[in-house]
């Protein structure tokens, strides 16, 4: 391996003050970068710090990451060993291709999130964070920053923080980045490959593992700003950490603290009225003609979309009175349909000239899509602490606790929308027209549907709060002739989580509130059990302001409310060491035992718990006899009580066997693993590995492959899930084809099997050839299956299945309710479903010094990643595999890449960064035809357009050094201001996907870094 020749230390310094380290890297990932430092004459304590991604001959990269940012009286720093397995042993190559993000990259990006910037990786498809899950009441997801490699989702994507486990920021298990300690982040190591026999179970997509500074002496610290072109979104960072020694250097103190607040960006209105001026809201939809098999296609893509079921200020929307709609003054006029739609005033509400529950055009004002949270808000406070003592030389005692808090908030949806409504003709809030109207049509009541946009919107406000405290020992122990390291740690996390909704509907209250009659010249609540409990009369024809006591019977202050504890306690330890040596090197291994105890419970409010013991009426949650006793009353956001708990056990043995050293052929090794582990739950499932590495005789060129059995236990989610109901209106009803409200209720399954993947990799590195040693280049090939996959289908895809005769599916649930009253799916989780993915990474990058005789350095580095294809199987009679690469629509696009040009000299920097992510569909199982069509089926939808623009990203980012302890940045993020590519629904709702377009727009950033 060619070696760059280092910077003087007193230049060196100068970049780290600069919190920059540089800027030699200048790559968003530097794969298996990390190279081996000479020992220092005094080391420290401990093992060569140990980190996920591949050994120096691991990777592509042939730029060493500078030391991270110290005092010029921080000491020696420890050997960097980056390894994609549990081995640690020089020279050693991992076969599992892993990408480096180093601190110098995370301070390019100047984003003020650290998930951010990582999340950007072509291969992390699917991750969650404040721009996804807005439209969610009870998911309890909102604003959780997690990971997600391969599109497997974020519970296949295992996360460490210094190789350790993190206690779940939610009952899935994944930990909230947010919550980590991100000024001391040395670097982000990602393996993108199956890693669970070294690493343990939920790594079937990969491992991100974040590094910390363990030996930072001094201050610094880093202060930024941030707004987007629209003048919303701003954020504030506020981050200081201090580090010491005392004791001669032996006693280390290392503290930080941060703040950061987003405001995110809010929702839009009605209609297509973007949030703060952006207009690329159309309501785009996919439109149904309700026609299968006249030679048109089913399905049309169209913008402007209006649902003729309910308008903003009401609309009758069925019988002899249908399109008769009320302005805000509550006065009736007739609807504007759009598409020149006439209403057929038939018991159906159909409209002839339009579509199946839509028209094209006309009144929009009625439209909630848009009324909904783009970007959460999310506010975070982060404390972390080390203390470490040095035993010797080699051997070190510490503790970490790390203390957190992230809230955040979000609007859901505008109102709560009322689609069926039946309406009595004597409702005194009624205009005499209208009243007149019902007596000439010979009816006494009419269907109704409204948005009650005079009700104000929902907000959700999760809270997590996060307890972690580790203890442990490392170093390094002489036994059998070889030293050998080791590493032991105790970690005990509690994460509470808090979610809290204000705003939210009680249904049978609101059926009660307009039922309104006249009594001796007082319109009251029809029925007088409501009007003895309370109920006021509401007035939902036309725009007027409900009185404060009719909102707070309908939205009771006290709205939903979950109160989650959730623990982890794990004991691991780890050993490993070069016992022997064949005439190739010497053989490594690796072994170690895990104990995991995992638990949650969760309280909810009675309203939408019932009144279970603990959890009674009293006078924040009242009796009400119009109230269903068992729970299940409002809106969205019926959280129940619940917990479980499981316990894992689990060993590992690791072994790596040189193969062949020799000048003419080359270097060759075996890496081989096998896990044990035993779930209270499940039982005992197996993971193993057996992979290598080739150097080949020519310059620089390497081989590398692994297959592995990875595997995924079910959660504590997926096994003892508390049940949360979600009323879902627009449900369609097959069996009758018609449209009803329901409940939906998400359930756990204490009976699932653990989840098993195969996952194969074939890679070629070219890196740091002697005729070009600025040169890096690798390509890598993998194919996952995972099998039995833990997944729940849908409540519609569950009434659908029943209908079309797969009779496993149809029991939990019924539709026939009156005025929707009792109806109800079940949604549960089922070892059913399968997931195969292929594609291939390429990366590249190359470094100039002096370019074109200048000062400094240039860099330039991509990586991309191609998904070939991402197949689906539900696994149920007559389901049909869904292969959604491609599908712009998801998280798997056909091809993302980024790529990155820095070029940097001793005072100031410029940073280049272009994401890219190519065209696509809105589903693969479409069949796009304009005439002469096949009969259109469920798996096999007939469609006149198919087809979603993909989006190309431009980042521009700068520093200044203005003294030798300070630096000056800015970073100006999407600087083209490309507006999101609409993603159709097949309903009026957000007609966009966060997960891949950038929904904010131009946003800029700037901010100053202190190191002293």
């Amino acid at each position: 391996m060619t070696e760059i020749d280092p910077l003087p230390p007193s230049r060196r310094r100068m970049f780290a003050t600069a919190s920059l380290a540089s800027l030699m890297v200048a790559a968003l990932a530097v794969p298996a970068a990390a190279q081996v430092q000479p020992a220092p004459a005094n080391p420290a304590p401990a093992e060569p710090v140990q980190a996920l991604p591949g050994a120096p001959e691991n990777g592509p990269a042939t730029i060493a990451p500078e030391a991270p940012p110290q005092s010029e009286d921080a000491g020696p720093a420890p050997d960097i060993v980056v390894t994609g397995s549990r081995i640690v042993s020089s020279g050693f190559a991992a076969p599992t291709p892993t990408t480096v993000i180093g601190a110098e990259q995370l301070a390019l990006n100047a984003q003020p999130n650290i998930f951010n910037t990582i999340a950007q990786l072509p291969s992390l498809q699917g991750s969650t964070g404040v721009t996804t899950g807005t439209n969610s009441t009870s998911s309890g997801s909102q604003g959780l920053s997690s990971f997600s490699l391969r599109g497997l989702g974020t519970i296949r994507t295992l996360t460490l923080l210094d190789g350790q486990r993190v206690v779940g920021a939610n009952v899935t298990g994944v930990p909230d980045i947010s919550q980590f300690p991100q000024l001391l982040i040395e670097r982000v190591d990602v393996v993108t490959g199956g890693a669970s026999a070294s690493y343990g179970s939920d790594a079937v997509g990969g491992v991100v593992n974040f590094v910390t500074n363990k030996r930072f002496k001094g201050v610094k610290g880093n202060v930024q700003g941030g707004i987007s072109d629209y003048g919303d979104d701003e954020s504030v960072l506020a981050q200081l950490a201090f580090g010491t020694s005392f004791l001669g250097d032996r006693l280390h103190l290392i503290v930080s603290g941060e703040y950061a607040r987003e405001e995110g960006v809010g929702p839009g209105g009605y209609g297509e009225e973007g949030p703060a001026g952006r207009d690329w809201y159309t309501t785009a939809t996919l439109v149904n003609r309700g026609i299968t098999n006249d030679g048109a296609p089913q399905f049309n893509y169209r913008e402007h979309a209006q649902a003729y079921q309910y308008t903003r200020y009401g609309l009758i929307n069925a019988g002899p009175l249908q399109g008769i709609a009320f302005d805000a003054n509550g006065q009736p006029f007739n609807f504007n349909y759009g598409s020149n739609g006439v209403p057929r005033r038939n018991t159906n509400g159909d409209v002839a000239g339009c579509y199946v529950g839509f028209c094209i055009g006309g009144d929009l004002s009625g439209n909630v899509g848009i009324g909904t949270t783009l970007k959460s808000r999310l506010e975070r406070y982060n404390g972390y602490g080390r203390l470490g003592f040095d035993l010797d030389a080699d051997n070190e005692i510490y503790a970490t606790v790390n203390i957190s808090q992230v809230d955040t908030s979000n609007q859901p949806n505008p109102g709560a929308a009322q689609t069926s409504l039946t309406i009595n003709c004597a409702n005194a809030f009624l205009p005499s027209a209208i009243t007149g109207l019902c007596a000439a049509n010979n009816i006494t009541s009419f269907r109704y549907g409204v948005t009650n946009a005079i009700l104000p919107n929902i907000e959700v406000f999760p809270s997590r709060k996060q307890y972690r405290f580790v203890g442990g020992a490392t170093g390094k122990v002489s036994g059998f002739g070889t030293d050998w390291r080791y590493d032991a740690y105790y970690e005990h996390g509690e994460n509470i989580t808090d979610i809290t909704v204000n705003n939210m509907l009680v249904p049978r209250r609101y059926l009660q509130a307009i039922d309104a009659v006249n009594v001796n010249g007082v319109i009251v609540c029809r029925d007088p059990t409501a009007r003895a409990n309370g109920c006021q009369p509401l007035n939902i024809f036309g725009g007027a302001t409900p009185s404060s006591a009719a909102l707070s019977y309908l939205q009771p202050a006290n709205g939903p409310f979950q109160h989650t504890r959730q623990t982890q306690d794990v004991f691991s330890a780890n050993l490993s060491g070069d016992p022997l040596s064949t005439w190739a090197g010497p053989v490594s291994i690796a072994t170690g035992l895990e104990y995991r105890h995992e638990f949650y419970h969760v309280t909810s409010d009675p309203y939408g718990n019932g009144p279970l013991p603990g959890t009674p009426y009293n006078d924040l949650y009242p009796f009400d006899p119009v109230l269903n006793p068992e729970g299940n009353n409002w809106y969205a956001g019926n959280y129940h009580s619940g917990r479980g708990s499981y316990n894992v056990l689990e060993s590992y043995l690791e072994l790596n066997v040189p193969l062949l050293n020799t000048p003419t052929l080359g270097r060759a090794n075996l890496n081989v693993a096998g896990r044990a582990t035993n779930y209270s739950t499940s039982g005992t499932v197996y993971a193993w590995k057996v992979g290598g590495t080739y150097d080949t005789p020519i310059d620089g060129l390497r081989l590398r492959a692994v297959t592995s059995r990875d595997v995924r236990a079910p959660n504590l989610s997926e096994l003892f899930a508390a049940p949360i109901a979600v009323t879902v209106p627009n449900f369609t009803d097959p069996f009758n084809n018609t449209s009803v409200t329901i409940t939906q209720n998400t359930i756990g399954n204490p009976n699932l099997r653990p989840e098993t993947a195969r996952n194969t990799e074939l890679g070629v590195v070219y890196a740091q050839p002697s005729w070009l040693p600025g040169l890096s280049l690798s390509f890598d090939y993998y194919k996952i299956k995972v099998r039995g996959l833990i997944q729940a289908v849908s409540a519609q895809q569950k009434v659908n299945f029943c209908q079309q005769g797969v009779t496993e599916l149809c029991g939990g649930f019924f539709l026939q309710g009156a005025n929707n009253q009792g109806n109800f799916v079940d949604v549960q989780p089922f070892n059913l479903a399968s997931i195969r993915t292929e594609g291939f990474d390429i990366e590249a990058s190359y470094q100039i010094r002096q370019p074109l005789g200048l000062p400094g350095r240039f860099t330039v580095r991509g990586l991309a990643t191609h998904v070939i294809n991402f197949v689906t199987d539900l696994g149920l009679p007559g389901a049909v595999p869904v292969d959604s690469a491609g599908a712009n629509s998801g998280n798997t696009p056909s091809w993302k890449w980024l790529t990155t040009e820095t070029y940097t000299q001793d005072e100031f920097s410029i940073f280049f960064q272009q994401r890219w992510f190519s065209d696509g569909v809105f589903g693969n199982q479409y069949v796009v035809c304009q005439s002469s069509c096949p009969v259109s089926t469920a798996n096999a939808p007939t469609i006149d357009f198919n087809r979603m623009k993909g989006a190309f990203y431009f980042d521009v980012g700068g520093s200044y050094t203005l003294t030798k302890a300070l630096n000056a940045y800015f970073k100006v993020d999407n600087l083209f201001n490309r507006d999101p590519t609409p993603s159709p629904q097949t309903n009026t709702g957000v007609d966009i996907n966060p997960a891949l377009y950038d929904i904010i727009g131009r946003v800029y950033r700037v901010g100053v870094r202190f190191n002293f």
